[in-house]
């Protein structure tokens, strides 16, 4: 059997995504506070490296369960990125020679050192029964290399050189599979990667060791009609087979759309089951964990000149630069308040507007948001009130503070014995109780009740200050 192209494109978008998770964070050039330490997630780090920082990993471990034939042949793809320098020299006019420097300008481009990175991957196959009878080891080494690339003038005359270099990397994979108890021949799959680099020269600093990286480490597990079993949910008789699996460094979900069983995804970052990039998305933004309108309108607003160094920091920022100024309006809306779920209709119902309504008005922005109290004739902030030991409270009630019950915010403790007055009750979307309150000693409190701006507390943070009255009402649906 063959595993789905669509499926395997689903879940590789996934994880390029992953691939380039912090790769440049916004503003997107070399001199921004958050761009001076990259590469934060799934760096595995060469052995050397243990004298530096003795925490930072050298190798992962996933482990996974599955049901699948002896006959079964597992695909494993383990990917990452490869740091490479990006040296900027000068040819210089007086003896033709050539110097390393940090920025070079010739005919209006501009060009500046910078560390790149470029995807690499490794692949290996096995059978199932081969894997139950020995462990698969696989050694894979990627040659150390350099590139250049001519930087001419508007005469054709050589005026410098963009040169590349890359350390060469050494590492290993181990894979190995055992059945577990239980009635579908399930299997427990382990993929170990290790980084096995040996660098020439000293390694003083993180910098050093990231020539020698394995930088977003993750991998992709395929079983052509095999099915894997999710390790956060996973079938009750398999959930002391999926608790024992153990994972460092990494976190395996079912990758692909819903319907795929056959596909795993081991990320360095914690994601759910059948993990997918957002219809909405237009790119990526290099921090899949942001909202891609707030860091759209942020980029945006960049100015000219921080456009221009992100532009010359990396080519794929420049990329992303040009991608969201050419945006057209409309691809910037559909990130605005995505409909991520929907409650299912009963069976058989069938959605009908009601004469008077059109599409359009279904669709168009309402007039009052549905947080807001005059979206719900039902509430009425202004008249509702709320029973506290047997009397009535409502607005112009009195109280006496007393916070502290419910949070531990040192500021609420000055509030504790001061009266107040109710401004409202509240009622929130899941039930529960508010008071809106300003204290009677407040200076302020005409500027803040102008503004709208009052304190909060549940019924049970604050007192009473008139005696109970006898009362029939009953304290369902939110009084108490």
């Amino acid at each position: 059997m063959t595993l789905s192209a669509d499926h395997l494109e689903h879940a590789r978008r996934v994880a390029d995504a992953i691939l380039y998770e912090g790769y440049l964070l916004y503003p997107y050039h070399q001199a921004a506070q958050k761009n001076q330490i990259r590469f934060q997630f799934g760096v595995l780090m060469p052995p050397a490296y243990a004298s530096v920082d003795p925490n930072e990993a050298r190798s992962s471990q996933t482990e996974c369960v599955l049901e699948c034939r002896n006959d079964a042949e597992l695909d494993v793809t383990v990917r990452f990125l490869h740091l490479q320098r990006r040296l900027v020299q000068e040819m210089s006019p007086a003896d033709g020679q050539l110097r390393d420097v940090g920025t070079l300008t010739v005919a209006g481009a501009e060009f500046t050192a910078w560390d790149e990175a470029t995807e690499r991957e490794q692949r290996v196959r096995a059978v199932v029964s081969d894997l139950l009878a020995a462990e698969r080891r696989v050694e894979f080494e990627i040659a150390a290399g350099e590139s250049i690339e001519d930087v001419t003038d508007s005469r054709g005359q050589l005026a410098g050189r963009l040169v590349r270099r890359w350390a060469g990397l050494r590492g290993v994979m181990r894979l190995n599979a055992d059945r577990v108890a239980g009635p579908y021949q399930a299997l427990r799959l382990r993929l170990d990667v290790q980084n096995a680099t040996v660098l020439p020269g000293e390694v003083r600093a993180r910098d050093d060791g990231l020539r020698g990286a394995l930088i977003a480490a993750h991998s992709l597990i395929a079983a052509p009609g095999g099915t894997f079993l999710s390790m956060t949910d996973p079938p009750e008789w398999a959930a002391a087979e999926v608790a024992a699996c153990q994972n460092l460094g990494t976190w395996p979900v079912l990758a692909g759309p819903d319907d795929c069983t056959d596909l795993m995804l081991s990320s360095p970052i914690i994601l759910s089951d059948h993990p997918a990039v957002a219809a909405e998305s237009a790119g990526d933004l290099f921090d899949a964990t942001e909202i891609d309108e707030i860091l759209t309108l942020r980029t945006l607003a960049l100015t000219d000149a921080e456009k221009r160094r992100a532009r010359v920091t990396d080519g794929r920022a420049a990329e992303l630069i040009d991608r969201l100024d050419d945006m057209p309006p409309e691809m910037l809306e559909r990130m605005h308040g995505a409909i991520r779920y929907l409650r299912a209709a009963p069976a058989g119902a069938v959605a009908r507007l009601p004469p008077e309504e059109t599409a359009d008005d279904v669709t168009a922005r309402p007039s009052v948001p549905w947080w807001d109290p005059g979206s719900d004739s039902s509430v009425s902030p202004g008249t509702d009130h709320v029973v506290i030991d047997g009397v009535r409270i409502s607005r112009d009630c009195r109280v006496r503070m007393r916070p502290g019950r419910r949070r531990a915010d040192a500021q609420d403790f000055f509030l504790t014995g001061r009266d107040a007055i109710v401004e409202a009750v509240l009622f929130d979307v899941d039930g529960q109780v508010h008071l809106a309150v300003t204290p009677v000693d407040d200076p302020a409190a005409d500027l803040q009740r102008n503004h709208g701006r009052f304190l909060y507390f549940a019924p049970d943070e604050v007192e009473p200050l008139t005696h109970p009255e006898t009362t029939t009402e009953s304290t369902e649906g939110g009084e108490q």
